[in-house]
């Protein structure tokens, strides 16, 4: 049987409620005892008792975190980058639950028997009703990656709209006016925010818009191979791709190889999120950096100072995005 708090204030000669005081960090004991008592059971290598803990205070010590879904449009980059922002900031003793909204049974009922706090990772309308459950039933809620309309709540965004038009506006700079769009899951707002950057990067530069180049796809390799094919076989065929995230890039830039061309003399292609691998392809690729675990890291912390219950500014923050430029576009001088 491991050591108690019982056995700590035993050997400390205080009460097993001062021990509790003490570990918690109460403001009603003083430093010296603290540090005494936090020192007597680093030495005794205590572990503390979350079950009984959460039944004392009524915690649950579980933030859930949600994602739209997890086996439809989210990448593997993405996904590890949002969790890891959160785990790096979350204090030790909670423990994450993650799960996609799309598929989830509700077998662990939502309320606050069951989660502390709750960070949504939000792509598409579909999920406002969870939200507004979490809402209703007063659970502490961060909503991360999307804007929402609802007020009074912390919401923290990648601004996907100018990390859009940057990478189109840098297609442009070096010369490329017949540029392809080869877009993500209609269903999630990414890809209305990306298309907006990218079209207004188009109109600000007076380029006229092609819908021919406008490619319905889906946020996975498969949807940029056949697309990549299908922009291929255009008459006018475009000198560079836009690619809504780097899964499509990467499948586009295997059609490409494929037909007998090149990437970039052929065909410029740049990605969205800055994946793992876009150091490891050939050529390496451009890709607009997606600051996910920034934008996590930054809903972990608020989460927990509204579980703690200090002062939070419940606002719409933006967390800028930034071209990481690589070698898969030509200057077409």
């Amino acid at each position: 049987m491991g050591i108690t708090i019982k056995d700590i204030a035993k050997l400390a000669n205080v009460s097993h409620t001062t021990v509790s005081r003490a570990l918690n960090n109460s403001p009603y004991i003083n430093e010296e005892t603290k540090v005494k008592i936090k020192a007597l059971a680093k030495e005794l290598k205590y572990v503390p008792n979350y079950n009984a803990k959460s039944l004392v205070l009524l915690k649950s010590y579980v933030i859930g975190v949600f994602f739209s879904s997890i086996s439809e449009g989210t990448s593997d980059t993405f996904f590890h980058e949002i969790i890891t922002g959160i785990n790096n900031v979350i204090d030790k003793e909670y423990n994450l639950v993650i799960r996609g909204i799309d598929n989830y049974e509700y077998s662990h009922p939502i309320d606050n028997k069951n989660f502390d706090g709750i960070i949504v990772v939000s792509q598409s309308k579909n999920d406002d009703e969870f939200i507004k459950n979490i809402i209703e039933k007063d659970i502490p809620i961060v909503v991360i990656n999307r804007h929402i309309e609802t007020n009074g709540i912390v919401n923290i965004m990648s601004n996907d709209t100018k990390g859009a038009y940057d990478a189109v506006d840098y297609l442009i700079k070096n010369n490329h006016k017949k540029i392809a769009l080869i877009q993500g899951n209609k269903e999630y707002e990414s890809s209305l925010y990306r298309k907006k950057g990218y079209i207004k990067a188009l109109e600000d530069n007076n380029i006229q818009i092609n819908e021919e180049y406008i490619i319905s796809g889906k946020y996975n390799l498969q949807s940029g191979y056949d697309n990549m094919k299908k922009l291929i076989q255009l008459e006018n065929r475009p000198t560079a791709v836009f690619c809504l995230n780097d899964d499509i890039a990467v499948g586009a830039m295997k059609a490409v190889v494929e037909s007998g061309l090149n990437v970039p003399n052929d065909i410029s292609i740049i990605g969205f999120d800055d994946s793992n691998f876009c150091n490891y392809v050939t050529p390496t690729l451009t890709s607009v950096r997606k600051e996910a675990s920034i934008m996590s890291e930054h809903g972990g912390i608020n989460l927990l100072n509204i579980i703690k219950n200090n002062n939070v500014n419940k606002e719409k923050i933006y967390i800028e995005s930034k071209l990481v430029v690589r070698g898969s576009v030509k200057n077409l001088k």
